[in-house]
This record gives C-alpha cells, sequence and structure tokens, in this order.
C-alpha cells in the first residue's frame, strides 16, 4: 500500500481542480461508450436490452475503480480532519441529525444559489461523481441521484383555479375591458363580428379609461372599414373625440380629413359645425380660435383663418357701431338705423355694411371698406359691385361715379368698369336712380343696338336720337319724333336735324 501524502489545499483549488478532473472523466467516458444511437434495426428483446445496461454498469464502475487508483491524495474536511476518520464522522452525524431535524416534510426549493459550509460539509465534488456515502462505501448511481432528488426538489402544487384562467383566452367583452384595465394579459383579434367590437368599445367608454379607450379604437380602425367606423362614431362622441385626438397626435391628417369631412355630410361635425349652436359670439370665436391648431390642409385651413379673423372683426365694428348709434350723433346712423346685427354674417354682407355706413373711413380702420378688402382680398370686381349697390342706395351719385373714374397716365380721366355697362345700369335703375344719371352710363354701351333697347327701356331720348344720328338713318328718326311728347324738347331736336341741309342721309 502506498504511503499517503497529507495535502491540504484551499477551497478554491481544490474546488477547481476537481471540477476539471470531473469534466476530463465526463468526456473520456462519452468518448469511449460503446452505445450506439437508436435505430428501428435494433433488435428489442429482453436479453439485448439486459446486455446494454450490464455494460453501462460496468463501465461507470471501472471509471470510478480507476479513477481511486489514481487518486495519491488523502481527502481532508474543512477543518483539516482526514475524511473517514472517527471524529469526522461523529461531527458528521451530528450535523445531520440537527439538518434533519430543522428541515419539513417537504422542504421548499430554495432559488437561491447554493453555498458550502466549511465547518460541515466533508463531501467532495468527485465523491458526489462517484456515488459514495458518507461512510465511505459505495452505493448505486440511481440511489445517489435519487437521494439528491429528495433533498434538493419538493413536490410542486397545484395552482388555483383562478390563476389558470390567465392562460385561457375565452373572456367576454366585459371581462376584456377588465384585464386592460388591470394590466394583465389581453387579446382582441377573437372579437370578429360588428356586434362584438362594439359591445368591446361600448365597455371601453364605460370604464372612463382614455388609455383602453385608444386601444380599441386603434383595433376597429385596423379591422373596419372606414365607412363603417365613421358611422358608428356618429352616435359615440367620447370614442370620437378620442379617435380626433389619437388622429391628430400620429399627424394621419388623410384619415382626420376623412372622418371631419365625413361627419360634416352626415350630420353635425365635431370641429366643422359645432360652433353654429354657440349662441355667445365670444366663446365661438374662441372656439374657432382653438381650432386653427387643427391639422387641415392649406386650403381648409386657410377658411378657418379666414372666418376667425371676420367674426373677430364683426365683433369690434359692432360694440363701436351699437354704442354710436345709442350715441344719437351719428347722422347716417339716424337716416338709416340699422336693421340687424352685423355678427355672423357673410363676408360679402360685411363689406356692404361697411360701404353703407363706414365708406368715407380712412383704410388703416378695422371698418373702413378698403381694409375689408384688402384683409380677405377680395376681388377687384366682388368690391365694385358690391361698393356700387352701396352707394347706390344712398343715392350718393358722386361716389358712384368716382368708381368709374380713372386717370391714365397722361392725366386723361375716362369712366372704366370691371362690369359690363348693362350690368351697371340693371344695378343703378334697381336703386331708383334718376334719368340723367342712367342715360350717361346706357351712353357708354358699345352694341348700338343693345344701347337703343337700354335707352327706350328707360326713356333715355336723347342716346336714342343720337344713335339714330350716327347711324344716318333717317327713317328711323322719323319713326321715333311720333314715340316723344309733341312739343318736347326731343321733338324739338328731331326736327332740327332733320331740316339741317349740310347733315346726309341714308
Amino acid at each position: 500500500m502506498h504511503c499517503a501524502k497529507l495535502a491540504v489545499v484551499s477551497n478554491s483549488d481544490w474546488l477547481c481542480v476537481q471540477m476539471m478532473k470531473s469534466k476530463a472523466d465526463e468526456e473520456d467516458y462519452w468518448n469511449s461508450s460503446k452505445f450506439k444511437a437508436f435505430t428501428f434495426d435494433d433488435e428489442d428483446d429482453e436479453f439485448s436490452r439486459l446486455k446494454e445496461s450490464k455494460q453501462a454498469v460496468n463501465s461507470i464502475r471501472r471509471l470510478v475503480e480507476e479513477d481511486d487508483d489514481e487518486d495519491d491524495v488523502e481527502k481532508v474536511s474543512w477543518s483539516g480532519e482526514p475524511v473517514g476518520s472517527i471524529s469526522w464522522s461523529v461531527r458528521e452525524t451530528a450535523a445531520s441529525n440537527q439538518r434533519t431535524d430543522r428541515e419539513p416534510t417537504f422542504p421548499k426549493i430554495n432559488t437561491d444559489t447554493p453555498t458550502l459550509s466549511k465547518s460541515n460539509s466533508g463531501y467532495s465534488l468527485s465523491s458526489l461523481f462517484k456515488g459514495k456515502t458518507k461512510g465511505g462505501n459505495f452505493q448505486s448511481f440511481n440511489d445517489s441521484l435519487s437521494d439528491l432528488s429528495v433533498r434538493l426538489y419538493a413536490p410542486e402544487l397545484r395552482k388555483p383555479k383562478s390563476e389558470y384562467k390567465d392562460y385561457v383566452s375565452d373572456w367576454s367583452p366585459e371581462e376584456t375591458i377588465q384585464r386592460m384595465q388591470q394590466g394583465k394579459a389581453f387579446s382582441l383579434e377573437k372579437f370578429r363580428s360588428l356586434q362584438d367590437k362594439l359591445l368591446l368599445l361600448d365597455f371601453a367608454v364605460s370604464a372612463h379609461d382614455g388609455n383602453v379607450i385608444t386601444a380599441v379604437l386603434i383595433y376597429l380602425k385596423r379591422t373596419l372599414g372606414k365607412e363603417v367606423l365613421f358611422r358608428e362614431l356618429e352616435s359615440r362622441q367620447t370614442a370620437l373625440r378620442h379617435l380626433i385626438q389619437y388622429l391628430t397626435e400620429t399627424r394621419d391628417q388623410r384619415l382626420l380629413l376623412e372622418l371631419l369631412r365625413s361627419l360634416c355630410r352626415t350630420g353635425p361635425c365635431t370641429t366643422g359645425r359645432e360652433h353654429l349652436s354657440i349662441t355667445d359670439e365670444n366663446k365661438r370665436r374662441d372656439f374657432l380660435k382653438s381650432c386653427l391648431s387643427l391639422p387641415f390642409s392649406p386650403e381648409d385651413s386657410a377658411h378657418v383663418q379666414d372666418h376667425f379673423t371676420l367674426l373677430e372683426r364683426q365683433i369690434i365694428i359692432e360694440a363701436t357701431d351699437r354704442q354710436a348709434e345709442r350715441g344719437g350723433k351719428v347722422e347716417i346712423f339716424q337716416k338709416f338705423p340699422r336693421r340687424a346685427s352685423i355678427l355672423n354674417m357673410p363676408l360679402v354682407t360685411t363689406l356692404y355694411y361697411c360701404c353703407f355706413y363706414h365708406y368715407t373711413e380712412p383704410e388703416g380702420t378695422y371698418s373702413s371698406s378698403l381694409n375689408i378688402r384688402q384683409t380677405f382680398k377680395i376681388s377687384e370686381k366682388q368690391y365694385f359691385v358690391t361698393a356700387l349697390a352701396a352707394r347706390a342706395k344712398l343715392k350718393a351719385w358722386s361716389d358712384v361715379d368716382a368708381l368709374f373714374t380713372s386717370r391714365n397716365w397722361l392725366g386723361f380721366t375716362r369712366k372704366k368698369s370691371p362690369l359690363s355697362f348693362q350690368r351697371v345700369v340693371d344695378i343703378l335703375q334697381k336703386n331708383s336712380a334718376p334719368t340723367q344719371v342712367l342715360q350717361d352710363y346706357v351712353a357708354l354701351v358699345d352694341d348700338a343696338e343693345l344701347r337703343i333697347s337700354l335707352a327706350q327701356k328707360h326713356k333715355c331720348h336723347d342716346i336714342v336720337i343720337n344713335t339714330y344720328r350716327d347711324l344716318k338713318d333717317r327713317q328711323l328718326l322719323l319713326g321715333y319724333r311720333g314715340k316723344v311728347e309733341r312739343g318736347s324738347a326731343e321733338e324739338r331736336k328731331i326736327d332740327e336735324l332733320l331740316n339741317n341741309p349740310r347733315r346726309r342721309w341714308k
């Protein structure tokens, strides 16, 4: 028997040596194993299985014996006592009894990293894999594994039935909404019918949880057609507002505009027509101001801006004119009292109002017609028609004449109109313009037949006589002589033209 060499190694060095050695033994075992992979051609009889089991046990025992022959280092415990000595056995027995008393029948699973006790543990990693017991005797490999499993693992207890429901997706719409509020796992994909989806949305709205409502709306937006979704949201204003806010934050302008246009076509629109039901003009102005931040298209955004600016301008003009009318010091308000408020009137009506009551004011004031024209970029033709009607209504013929007067670069004045003079005559005639004013503009009509027709209609005899004279038509002039009053100035003018020997006729 070889002389035993006593060696005390440190905890870390001894542990590393044993782990490396056991790893090398394991690799040698698997590399030298005689086992083969399973095939359907193997004999499935009791003899072959027994033979293979016997070979496996012998190979394990052979590895253990070879390891014992190669070990020439005596094992010692953490306290320095040789493993297997009497003092070591007594200490291990006492420690084992203490652990048995402390441990319950079913020990709990220890999830913490296990630590080795230097004073109480006499086991080594090699003895664990070799299957040695505390007394140094061999036991079967299966017995060693069974003992370890009893000490380290406790039986798994059955979970309560309430917890198993978390792994089942058969929830009603109401239960799904509750799980969403509680932060548990949920699935919306099982709700495929329109009725289930709407129930899901209704329960989400009833829960008063904005995040849940938005999550359900995202699912409906993905699984429903736009027409169906927009139609169902008309009667669900809370969900509609959440969807508008969601589309605004995600900058989905195309779908947002489609939603707003659809609502405006089918019923009162939340952001397009809601201001019409607001009676207070200041609240309506504030509402329009809040709409300026919505992601409209450039064209629609310009309309909203103009609407807000017009209402703001009307509030200022209305307050000023109401005070002036009550004061009784402004002449035009005394002659032509206001019949209605200017608030919430269209742009053209507002321009007409300013041309009627504030035509002579400078351009820098809010109520100036020129300021209104410049602010809202009213075309020249629209401004001309509105101003002409307003000034003709007031019988301000000098202002009417000034609208047509223009100067060329040489300083000469002439009458110019963006409208046809035929329409100018109609506007003046509707406002009861005198014949002298009408014939000035009838004479500016280019077409001779149309000029004659208008002159005869409005009894502008001088226009008809001058036109026949220019046409050199003696017969027409004679015929028209019978239509004028006898002894009138028009009859004498016709006679002078007919009796003039220097004038040549057709």
